[in-house]
């Protein structure tokens, strides 16, 4: 017997397009990639509906110079990344036509709103499950003053309570949403989709959302929102500082890989894992900060499961550590030891590597290398080692995670 026929709803199968592909021409700079409490903007409205079993596919969608900078970083099983249109309206058309057919609802959500709660998500996709289309919004606050002349004289004072503020999410029943958007194919000046579908002849229903599901538009807006995620996060933020260290020998026959970068070089670091030094050393001053032991004591090299175990994989569950503690990596610092190969020539490549697979913006990573001026192992060209020094903003109140 089906789910319909014993009279259970059948599980909700939903999509969300993510709308990320402005200039952020008002901020100077693309407002998604700004940095917040840890993430970029876009990051967060990312980890809102990543957070719900539902919503079986994201399309991202950015601009062509964002694909190509951050798409790799961003992309995964659930994610795909795009590249947008010329408009807001031409970005939705693009990821709704990445959306498979068997979807029950799409949302559709602006990248610049990180705030949003996976509770709000959900009761705008099960609302437009139910009828239809369906819209997150606030009740207007302030006094509404009708102008509709150049030297601003009031017009008319409207009934406050008689208005919304819309956000995003806004969900739709696939079908009602693919209508519209194929009704109206010229229309390229609504600001958002719910127009499209009014103008259909459909009715939209309002989900009573919160005021904090603001959209990133000014400074002031972004100072705002780190307000908020530190007070979701625990309040107030103490600083702890972690070292680590690590040295590898080479050896030949083996892959140089280093702060996640493979290298051209005919030698490579010998290790239970991949043997990425900067990683590891990386990876140890967090565990360090938090008072947590090393990798050592995650991975032991005993355990023959993890042979060759990439170092990325390392850092991840050393980065879900740090999450599950409440924390954010502020800055890290890097110092490569070698005598060869020379690697001042990967320093941005580097920066960007490492910046990527620990999650932070580029502007909180540091790579310098150094030589042994011929002394010991690593100055003979047998080893090479890496220091690091991680700065992490932990809740007051946080405690150490079990190494």
């Amino acid at each position: 017997m089906s789910p319909e026929a014993a009279g259970e709803r059948p599980p909700l199968k939903a999509a969300a397009v993510l709308v990320a592909a402005g200039s952020g021409t008002r901020m100077g700079r693309p407002k998604q990639f700004l940095p917040l409490g840890g993430r970029t903007v876009v990051e967060w409205s990312l980890a809102a509906f990543s957070a719900l079993e539902e919503v079986e596919k994201i399309i991202l969608v950015l601009s062509a110079e964002h694909v190509k900078e951050h798409g790799a970083k961003l992309s995964s099983a659930r994610v795909q990344v795009i590249e947008g249109g010329k408009t807001r309206l031409d970005s939705v058309r693009r990821g709704f036509a990445c959306v498979g057919e068997d979807c029950d609802v799409v949302a559709v959500h602006d990248g610049a709103r990180p705030l949003v709660s996976a509770e709000v998500v959900r009761a705008v996709l099960q609302e437009a499950y139910e009828s239809g289309a369906a819209v997150a919004a606030v009740p207007v606050k302030d006094t509404l003053k009708k102008v509709t002349n150049k030297q601003l004289w009031v017009s008319q004072t409207p009934v406050r309570s008689s208005y919304w503020a819309a956000q995003t999410p806004q969900g739709y029943r696939r079908e009602i949403l693919e209508e519209a958007l194929a009704k109206f194919p010229a229309l390229k000046d609504a600001t958002d989709e719910s127009q499209l579908v009014e103008k259909a002849g459909k009715k939209v229903k309002i989900v009573p959302s919160s005021y904090e599901n603001f959209k990133i538009t000014t400074p002031e807006d972004l100072v705002m929102a780190e307000a908020l995620l530190e007070e979701r996060q625990g309040g107030r933020r103490r600083t702890a500082v972690g070292f680590g260290f690590d040295i590898h020998r080479f050896a030949p026959g083996r892959e140089l890989w280093l702060a996640g970068v493979k290298l051209d070089y005919p030698k490579g670091l010998l290790g239970h894992s991949d043997g990425d030094a900067a990683l590891h050393a990386a990876a140890d001053a967090i565990l360090g900060a938090l008072g947590s032991g090393d990798i050592g004591l995650m991975f032991p090299s005993e355990n023959p499961k993890i042979k060759n175990i990439p170092s990325k994989d390392i850092v991840a569950a050393v980065m879900a550590k740090l999450i599950t503690a409440g924390g954010v990596l502020a800055h890290l610092d890097v110092t490569l030891v070698a005598q060869e190969p020379k690697l001042s020539p990967h320093y941005e490549r580097f920066r960007e590597s490492i910046a990527a697979i620990f999650g932070v913006p580029r502007e909180r990573v540091n790579v310098k290398a150094k030589s042994h001026e011929g002394l010991e192992s690593v100055g003979r060209g047998e080893a090479l080692a890496c220091y690091a020094v991680a700065t992490l903003l932990l809740p007051e109140s946080s405690a150490a995670p079990k190494a």
